[in-house]
């Protein structure tokens, strides 16, 4: 991530929604967003960090693990990224073609998601124009002063509550010595089963090929090391399997990240 604060100019509101030919249609565009792609119990979509925050929390106990520290980027990046797949966002257009995590974010569509966080991340990229790291870092939880009016926070207990409201976890208190804090164990099992066995499937070749919401599904998760609570149930040779097209998909999307460098984006997506 960004190790410094980089200066970030104020656009105006006619900037807020580029033309066409100024956005780059790559990666982290994403496809058109699809209901059907994950639903809760309900029938309302799980969105991206909510499926992530799902993979890693213990379910009797309603936490996630205490030595976790990589997840909190992840999921302000899985906001991105979510927000990329409902079409509110995407990179612009870089002569220079710089590498993708310098891409600057646009919002090509301000209309509320009617997700908390989501809406509360686009009112901040409305107000900016800095790169695809450095949101990320301005979004996360810091005791830097300079990012404080940037700052999500308690993003962990607010994914929690939405998966509350869509009936896939349920609120609980736990005694800690000399406090009580809410913890939130699986209440609907049969939707993280699913979302578990979507994520096998593609991983061991099953079915049809997964669509670049699942992909994201799986990167994002292995990034914030809760992807391996998806294998408990593989044998071990259908783990290394899994792990070893982890692995490709990794490799594969790094590639077209640096090819969209050298050629453009433009035709790869064409291609």
């Amino acid at each position: 991530m960004s190790s410094g604060i980089t200066q970030r100019r104020k656009i105006n509101h006619e900037e807020t929604t580029p033309s066409n030919e100024n956005v780059s249609k790559d990666v982290f565009e994403g496809e058109d967003y699809d209901e059907d792609d994950s639903k809760g119990n309900k029938g309302r979509d799980l969105t991206l960090m909510e499926e992530i925050l799902l993979l890693g929390l213990k379910d009797n106990e309603g936490l996630l693990s205490f030595w976790n520290d990589n997840i909190s980027y992840v999921l302000r990046g899985a906001i991105l990224i979510e927000l990329s797949f409902r079409n509110r966002i995407a990179t612009v257009k870089d002569p220079k073609k710089p590498a993708f995590p310098d891409r600057i974010i646009q919002v090509t569509d301000e209309r509320l998601t009617g997700e908390v966080l989501l809406d509360e991340t686009l009112r901040y990229l409305k107000t900016d124009n800095d790169s695809v790291s450095n949101w990320i870092d301005l979004l996360s939880e810091t005791w830097n002063l300079y990012k404080i009016g940037y700052q999500l926070k308690q993003v962990r207990e607010r994914i929690a509550k939405g998966l509350v409201d869509k009936g896939v976890l349920r609120t609980e208190k736990k005694s800690f010595i000399l406090f009580d804090t809410p913890t939130h164990p699986v209440s609907n099992p049969k939707v993280k089963e699913a979302l578990i066995q979507r994520i096998v499937d593609a991983l061991l070749g099953r079915g049809p090929p997964p669509n670049r919401r699942t992909i994201a599904c799986i990167c994002a998760a292995y990034a914030a090391n809760v992807l391996e609570y998806a294998f408990v149930g593989l044998s071990h040779s259908q783990r290394e399997q899994a792990f070893v097209k982890v692995d490709e998909m990794l490799q594969e999307h790094a590639q077209l990240s640096e090819k969209a460098r050298n050629v453009g984006t433009t035709e790869i997506m064409a291609g």
